[in-house]
């Protein structure tokens, strides 16, 4: 009788540890859609820009349009947008609050890649090229940001290339890869993000070599309106690069980001 009721307590008193706290602790806590995420970031440096230009323009107008040429222009560079108050300030809180959740969707990328191209070696290390520039076009985006025009100039325009330049390779490594991943299996949802995937790209590089002629030009001649051509270019370049981002929207259809605890092998 006293060996079985012993039994007994030691049942009862592993139910009570085990039991109810194992479901306390194997569970959700947070679900969410990560297209949703994906495209939330991208929003977030979305509304910073919008906010800084049209404030420039509003309230800071002949500083924000003012170059050594001085000559008439019509819009602000995003350069002279983001190095005034308070827009800098905006600015730099998005691209803050945006960075960390732009390395996290980078890493899933990588991830994504590494299953479809777990046995082909050149896509693979292509996928880890693609990681390497989103992460430096993260830096040069910081970097830009944190260093205003104003401030240091060459340590911002060093800044401004490195976003462009590392935006552009990767633009054309996530195209390559795309074409590669059409050839096995692509659904519907991965068709129309390959499809503007391409389109952006096509865009960016017209769009820099637009930039690159105004910008040029207005440096060799000083023509009225030729800086305006050059800040509505360098808006397209950044506003393709934001669209080329939002098409994870397609590629994370029906993925969710989960944060949960770990089951764990032994409790006490």
């Amino acid at each position: 009788m006293c060996r079985s009721l012993i039994v007994s307590c030691r049942t009862v008193t592993c139910r009570m540890l085990q039991g109810p706290y194992a479901s306390d602790r194997d569970k959700v806590l947070i679900r969410f859609p990560f297209h949703l995420f994906a495209v939330g970031t991208v929003f977030l440096a979305l509304g910073g820009l919008i906010s800084c230009v049209l404030i420039s323009v509003f309230y800071n107008y002949s500083d924000a349009t003012n170059t050594h040429c001085k000559v008439p222009n019509y819009l602000p560079s995003i350069s002279a947008s983001i190095s005034l108050a308070p827009e800098r300030y905006i600015w730099r809180i998005c691209i803050g609050l945006h960075s960390a959740p732009r390395i996290l969707l980078a890493v899933a990328y990588f991830n994504l890649y590494r299953i479809h191209f777990a046995k082909r070696c050149l896509e693979w290390c292509l996928a880890l090229v693609a990681l390497a520039c989103v992460l430096a076009e993260n830096l040069g985006l910081l970097l830009l940001t944190y260093v205003s025009s104003t401030e240091t100039y060459n340590l911002h325009r060093d800044g401004f290339v490195m976003f462009i330049s590392c935006s552009l390779v990767h633009m054309l490594i996530t195209c390559w890869l795309w074409r590669v991943i059409d050839r096995y299996s692509l659904t519907a949802e991965e068709g129309t993000s390959r499809y503007w995937k391409l389109r952006l790209l096509l865009s960016s590089l017209i769009a820099c070599v637009c930039a690159a002629y105004f910008y040029w030009r207005h440096n060799k001649y000083c023509e009225p309106g030729v800086y305006t051509w050059f800040a509505f270019s360098e808006y397209m370049i950044v506003l393709f690069n934001m669209a080329f981002h939002t098409t994870a929207y397609w590629d994370f259809r029906g993925k969710e980001m989960v944060i949960a605890t770990v089951p764990e092998d032994k409790r006490f």
